[in-house]
C-alpha cells in the first residue's frame, strides 16, 4: 500500500502503522504462548518471533487491502 496517514499533524507511512500494529500483536501472541507454555517447543525462540512478526505484519496488510 502506497499512502500515508494523518496522525495529529504528522504523516506517518501506512507501513510504519502497520508495524506498529504488528508489534502490539506480538506482544499478545508471545504472551499467550509463553502462558501456555507453547515456547518450550520452540528450537530458537528469536528466530521464531522475527519469523511470527513477518506474518503477522503480512496478514495486516492483506487485511487492510481487503477491507478497502
Amino acid at each position: 500500500m502506497i499512502g500515508e496517514a494523518h496522525v495529529y499533524g504528522l504523516y506517518l507511512p501506512w507501513l510504519m502503522l502497520l508495524c506498529g500494529g504488528a508489534l502490539g500483536a506480538l506482544w499478545g501472541v508471545r504472551r499467550v504462548l509463553a502462558a501456555t507454555g507453547l515456547y518450550r517447543w520452540v528450537w530458537h525462540p528469536a528466530l521464531f518471533d522475527l519469523a511470527l512478526y513477518a506474518l503477522l505484519v503480512w496478514a495486516l496488510s492483506r487485511l487492510t487491502v481487503l477491507m478497502q
